[in-house]
């Protein structure tokens, strides 16, 4: 028997925001952490993670009634490794110079627990479309945090942003970049990987402050304190 499903908008805040992969359930940090360099890097991986976060939920729960459960994790990471294919496929076809860039992050994404996990918890329990809504707010939450983890070490590091726009977008896109300050040598601490995780903390330390925020300000409405009978 299925759980409840979840409305839309319950499925999407909790992409985005509720439980976010990244800042919520820490999930895929490897790729979070080594390719979130600059924003276009970011940005890139997580589109090719949302392609297949949105694809393999799809055609998991297309099938999930027919899937053995004592080897249903094996099922889903072969069906997952399909859509990791394709996707490198498609980057090293119109976006070559990219693909090189991310390097093995790509094919790794098999091995992405966000991935796995939603298969488990969500895709392998509910019907397709939820499914589909599922991975993709999954996989833009992840994006978010990758494209925003991306800027900051890239402004803080090397001053710019959208720089390398032209791997994901094409040539037209070189003009895009934006310099912020002048420098002859980068600052290493923010490109390299110790400034990724003390950029995550900064992030996740951030979003916890906006919550408890927001707890305190519903709170008082919740809870009335009941008047004295006279």
């Amino acid at each position: 028997m299925s759980p409840e499903l979840p409305g839309y908008g319950t499925i999407t805040r909790d992409g985005l925001w509720n439980n976010n992969p990244a800042l919520v359930q820490l999930l895929g940090l490897c790729p979070l952490l080594a390719v979130s360099n600059t924003f276009i890097n970011g940005l890139g991986m997580g589109i090719a993670t949302t392609w297949v976060l949105a694809g393999s939920n799809t055609s998991i729960s297309l099938v999930r009634k027919y899937i053995p459960r004592d080897i249903r994790i094996p099922i889903f990471v072969m069906m997952i490794a399909s859509f990791v294919t394709n996707v490198g496929l498609l980057m090293h076809a119109y976006t070559y110079e990219l693909y090189l860039t991310l390097g093995i992050f790509i094919p790794l994404i098999v091995t992405n627990c966000a991935i796995i996990g939603r298969a488990e918890a969500f895709a392998s329990k509910q019907p397709v479309i939820p499914s589909f809504v599922d991975g993709l707010m999954q996989g833009l939450g992840f994006t978010a945090v990758l494209a925003t983890l991306g800027a900051l070490r890239e402004i803080i590091g090397q001053g710019t942003l959208f720089y390398g726009a032209e791997l994901l977008l094409g040539d037209w896109a070189k003009n895009l970049t934006l310099s912020f300050y002048l420098t002859d040598q980068k600052f290493l601490f923010a490109i390299l990987p110790p400034g990724a995780f003390v950029g995550l903390g900064l992030l996740i330390a951030g979003k916890n402050v906006i919550d408890a925020r927001r707890q305190a300000k519903t709170r008082p409405s919740r809870t009335v304190a009941a008047e004295p009978a006279a």
